[in-house]
Formats: C-alpha cells, sequence, structure tokens
C-alpha cells in the first residue's frame, strides 16, 4: 500500500479530532497546538467508540463515552478504564496535502 491523501492541512481544526477512513481503517486525524498532525486508530479499545467525537486536550484524545485519553504519539491510554493502545499512523506532509498510510504505524512502545 501506499499513503493516500486524507485531507487538505487547511482543512484541520486546531485541537480538534477528524473521523478519516483510510482503504477500510477508521482514523481520527489532530492538528495539534504545536501544529503537529497526528493519525490514531478511531476506534476506543474499551467501548468501541469513535474517538474522534472526543476532546483533544494537549498531545491526547480522550474518548467521550468513558473518559479514557489517549496519546497522539504512542496511542498508549493514560488512564482507564481502556487499557490497550490504539495504533498510531505515520502522517506525510507534502505541500497542503496530509497523507497516511495504513499499513505503516509507529511503534506503541
Amino acid at each position: 500500500m501506499s499513503a493516500t491523501r486524507i485531507c487538505a492541512l487547511s482543512e484541520l481544526e486546531q485541537d480538534t479530532a477528524l473521523r478519516v477512513e483510510v482503504e477500510g481503517v477508521p482514523m481520527a486525524v489532530v492538528l495539534d497546538g504545536n501544529g503537529e498532525v497526528h493519525a490514531i486508530g478511531d476506534t476506543c479499545t474499551h467501548g468501541e467508540v469513535s474517538l474522534a467525537e472526543g476532546f483533544v486536550d494537549g498531545d491526547t484524545l480522550e474518548c467521550w463515552a468513558h473518559g479514557s485519553a489517549f496519546s497522539l504519539t504512542t496511542g498508549h491510554p493514560l488512564n482507564l478504564p481502556a487499557y490497550e493502545p490504539v495504533p498510531v499512523y505515520v502522517v506525510t506532509i507534502e505541500g497542503d496535502d496530509v497523507l497516511v498510510d495504513p499499513a505503516v504505524t509507529r511503534p506503541t512502545n
């Protein structure tokens, strides 16, 4: 597989998650307060709900349903009830295009 354009950088709102699906893989894409773009698995590992509907706080995305916050850089949950990480995808910026390859994840350790 190769990287797929998911949106324009200018379409992302700072500290807001955007739900996208790339080749059948749901992702939450976030432009954080430092201007970095992150893509993590969109499904909370505790409750099977969309993380993109949650709340961005710094470098975390909090599940709206049960309150587990996930690191945007590692995918690890930072509090219970979730205890399993979500995948973190490699994001590439080319001009104004945001690209993600759903087959390429960053290590979560």
